[in-house]
């Protein structure tokens, strides 16, 4: 059993033990927290916060212990239901309302759920929140609101389509050209709530043929529910068999998405981002924001426009704070993570199908041809555990002082730029445990660098 504490919220597998994994009690404690923080912000108001889910076996359940902690604290509940992270981050706005929480584990197996916590905004709390939040829940000085005093509950769900109508307010999106191509697209929702909200979207858009893969929000994920390369081959032989245009597989959630093209190939996560943002800088040429361990494709593509990429540390919070300084136009991260701020400031697979659509039907290209207009990066992914007993600081700081030579960034673990490659190592906050993330130009590059650190690693060990 786990529980992992952060700043974007709590998550671990449901069951067991109370601080080891995601039990009731632990539920009903770290949402407590979160009321006082709220009702923190603003003393002197009724406060209300709105609940929304993926369609996670344990949701009903979550839910329920969710929103009567919230009630027993005096806090109005306005419950979406099943619905998406992004559209729960637009309601918050929406409705005016002075925070949210969404109950979804993301990508990780049904075993899993979370609550993910957000401020006034529909932004996730920033690290000195989620520091504020932590010392509440150690100090365990909780109200709870007496009868005359509780909060509201009401529910509804028209959220998700009030969302979908903010996408189609977009100018990008053009309805009439997505209309006129005719498409035919491919939906894996891996039976949660994109199930519910994907097709609805490729509908309205005007999409003319959608075959609809494990849109049943049933919560039993077919196969693993992260969107990599190696969990769709289900997707790519109905994108093959249904002489589909394109594919469009998303995470439980729907705020990830992975692109199929019409020979049945993903076009790698990373590339959702920069096909987007290809886009998006064709008309409004202009900054972009992605994490350092996404792709160098995204930093071609945006100085070829006329504008500045910017990198941040990893973390959709982290990605949010750098756009807007930076005031980019489009931003996010290499796992599938789109993020519009003509839209709002967070994940959002629905407005990356939007955008990626009405791309391809006004170029009038082929998926594949689209994909081949970009710079070729492949990453390399792997990971060193180490025992407990050593210092993962001082093991970085080697590695800094044997590479000191080349470009380095230390905004968040260790990034070496090399020519045409790079190498970022970001230690875990909960394990002994440095991922290694390499991109060159050739996947054997990629690979051979990743191999090479870990060879680093190993004499730097043995102190030779």
């Amino acid at each position: 059993m786990t529980l992992i504490k952060s700043i974007s919220g709590i998550r671990g597998t449901i069951g067991g033990v109370p601080d080891e994994g995601l039990t009731p009690l632990d539920i009903v404690k770290y949402i407590t927290a979160y009321a006082c923080f709220i009702k923190k912000a603003e003393p002197d108001k009724k406060v209300k916060v709105v609940v929304g889910r993926d369609a996670r076996i344990s949701g009903p359940m979550v839910n329920h212990l969710v929103c009567g902690t919230l009630l027993g604290m005096g806090i109005d509940v306005l419950d979406i239901g099943l619905t998406t992270t992004p559209t729960v981050e637009m309601a918050v706005t929406d409705s005016s309302s002075d925070g949210g929480i969404i109950l979804t584990a993301s990508h990780n197996p049904k075993q899993w759920n979370a609550l993910k916590l957000l401020n006034h905004k529909g932004e996730f709390l920033s690290a000195r929140d989620g520091e504020e939040l932590m010392k509440i829940v150690e100090a365990e000085t909780y109200f709870y609101a007496e009868v005359d005093k509780l909060g509201v509950y009401s529910s509804s769900n028209s959220y998700l389509l009030k969302h979908i109508n903010h996408i189609l307010d977009i100018p990008l999106v053009d309805c009439e050209a997505i209309k006129n191509a005719h498409f035919s697209v491919v939906v894996d929702a891996v039976n949660s709530t994109g199930g519910i909200a994907i097709p609805l979207l490729l509908e309205v858009l005007g999409v003319s043929k959608i075959h609809q893969l494990y849109c049943e929000p049933t919560g039993h994920f077919p196969h693993n529910p992260e969107p990599l390369p190696e969990h769709l081959s289900a997707i790519c032989e109905e994108v093959v068999k249904q002489k589909a245009d394109v594919g469009f597989v998303v995470d439980p959630d729907v705020d990830r998405l992975a692109i199929v093209n019409e020979l049945g190939e993903p076009i790698g996560e990373e590339y959702t981002l920069v096909a987007v943002a290809d886009y998006v800088l064709r008309d409004k040429p202009g900054n972009t924001v992605s994490n350092l361990s996404s792709t160098q494709a995204l930093k071609e593509i945006t100085e070829k426009a006329g504008g500045q990429y910017f990198a941040s540390a990893v973390g959709e919070v982290n990605v949010v704070e750098m756009m807007k300084k930076k005031k980019a136009v489009i931003g996010g991260e290499g796992n599938g993570g789109v993020i519009y701020p003509n839209l709002h400031y967070g994940r959002d697979a629905l407005v990356g199908i939007a955008l990626f659509l009405s791309y391809l039907a006004k170029t009038g290209k082929t998926c594949s041809s689209l994909r081949a207009d970009y710079p070729n990066y492949f990453i390399s992914k792997n990971k060193i555990e180490f025992s407990p007993e050593i210092a993962l600081d001082d093991i970085l700081d080697h590695i800094v002082e044997q590479y000191k030579d080349h470009d380095i960034s230390r905004i968040d673990g260790v990034k070496i730029h090399f020519d045409k490659s790079w190498v970022h190592l970001r230690k875990s906050n909960t394990e002994a445990i440095i991922r290694i993330y390499a991109e060159s130009d050739m996947p054997e590059k990629a690979d051979h660098l990743a191999r090479k650190i870990l060879s680093d690693f190993r004499v730097i060990l043995n102190g030779e």
